[in-house]
């Protein structure tokens, strides 16, 4: 008899391909995780991973069963917060995810404002860019994303809860520091520093460039970061410019440490999405219920 314990087991290892990390992400131990898959793969006689050295990988078992494990583990989540539902937000759990500025700035003080209304209800926040925001809305894997940038999908609602805007920012002892503007010939001799492809605030740094007259093909990145607080911290230290949210530097410009110079770009909306076909849990209604909604944005 397949137990939902091991199929979450198999998911984590399959995910991880490795038994120790798998068993550290489930908070078990590693002969735990390795018993539970042995266990598993005796009762039906099939092997799901080759194990070659330290090294884990997928057998064909084992790759057909994991769509069909994922499901059968969203399904129980469903019915558990429908479950969750009858008895009020006494019990719940919300799952978000959200890209790099609005989950590091914005969104913290919403959570913990909505935790201290709602002790019983869960909240889990992960961080990606904005192209993996949408792909696990679009999966299932999260109940809510939270992305720098609109969205045109037919399969998620769409909702604007706040706005930031993108500047050019630099640390003290920069040429640009204390300037008001630069010019376009400046911004394509300049040493940058980026986010990753796939970055809603990339994507909009370059289209801003691009409006000035900037050729992108010429664009110096000299230094490529994960994320907007990685960023700051180069800025910090005297390296290069950077395009950045203006919720990311206010500290530091307030301070004096950074300087912001504008950028002629339109303000970059927070899009709240959640799946429209997928069941909308009271707790989640209640966390969407809780965020600001600027005027007339809110629509499937």
């Amino acid at each position: 008899m397949m137990t939902l314990e091991q199929l979450r087991i198999f998911v984590a290892v399959a995910e991880e391909l490795h038994f120790t990390r798998a068993a550290r992400r489930l908070r078990l131990t590693q002969p735990a995780v390795s018993s539970a898959i042995a266990t598993l793969e005796q009762a039906h006689q099939v092997p799901l991973f080759h194990r070659i050295g330290r090294s884990v990988s997928l057998t064909e078992a084992g790759r057909l069963l994991v769509p069909q494990a994922r499901l059968i583990l969203r399904q129980v989540a469903g019915a558990e917060q429908q479950l969750a539902d009858l008895s009020g937000l006494r019990h719940g759990t919300v799952r978000i995810i959200a890209s790099q500025t609005a989950g590091t700035y914005w969104l913290p003080p919403r959570l913990h404002r909505f935790a201290e209304q709602y002790p019983g209800v869960s909240i889990t926040l992960a961080i990606g860019n904005s192209r993996q925001v949408l792909a696990a809305v679009l999966a299932g894997d999260v109940d809510l994303g939270l992305l720098e940038s609109t969205v045109d999908d037919p399969h998620v609602s769409r909702r604007v809860c706040a706005e930031d805007r993108l500047v050019i920012a630099v640390g003290q002892g920069h040429p640009w520091f204390g300037r008001a503007t630069v010019t376009a010939a400046e911004l394509e001799q300049a040493a940058w520093i980026a986010r990753e492809d796939g970055s809603g605030t990339r994507a909009q740094f370059e289209q801003a460039l691009h409006g000035l007259g900037v050729d992108l093909r010429r664009l110096r990145i000299t230094l490529t970061l994960p994320n907007g607080e990685a960023i700051r911290t180069a800025l910090l230290s005297g390296h290069g410019a950077a395009g950045l949210s203006d919720l990311v530097v206010a500290d530091d410009v307030a301070a004096g440490r950074l300087h912001a110079l504008p950028l002629p770009v339109a303000p970059r909306p927070f899009t709240l999405i959640r799946h429209l076909e997928r069941y909308e849990a009271a707790a989640t209604r209640a966390f969407v219920a809780s965020l600001p909604v600027l005027s007339g944005v809110d629509r499937p």
